[in-house]
């Protein structure tokens, strides 16, 4: 399936949660939320100067993304961990690409991605950005 895919299935099924009440972000959470969806904007930037980095830096900034997740997680418990552990293993690929040639062939099973792949991904990681400002405004 692809990230941006995988990444809007969880995103309906959380706004669903959200609005049906089952999960009510409560205010340290929707700080935590903000925060995250903040570094994610900063990481991906704009689809349209993004896209003219090198690879190596839009790798990079996917990793970022990747970390800002795995650091959030580890913050908080319930729907929000839950629902960022979801959206993070939708994007667990981007830990297997690598930017640079291996000239002696190995490289541990990582791969170069292709630009839609990036391009993929960081339209799944914006997505997921932009649900957290919706549902998380400030105070």
């Amino acid at each position: 399936m692809i990230m941006s895919t995988a990444v809007e299935q969880a995103v309906h099924e959380a706004e669903y949660l959200l609005t049906k009440g089952t999960w009510d972000l409560a205010a340290n959470e929707s700080a935590l939320a903000r925060d995250t969806a903040t570094a994610l904007d900063n990481a991906v930037g704009p689809a349209d100067s993004h896209q003219a980095l090198p690879r190596i830096e839009r790798l990079a900034a996917l990793r970022e993304a990747i970390a800002t997740l795995a650091m959030t997680i580890a913050r908080t418990h319930g729907h929000l961990a839950w629902f960022l552990a979801q959206c993070a293993s939708h994007l667990d690929p981007i830990l297997h690409w690598r930017a640079l040639d291996a000239p002696d062939g190995r490289s541990f099973g990582a791969t170069i991605p292709t630009i839609d792949e990036l391009a993929d991904a960081e339209a799944a990681v914006r997505l997921l950005a932009a649900m957290l400002h919706r549902t998380s405004p400030p105070p």
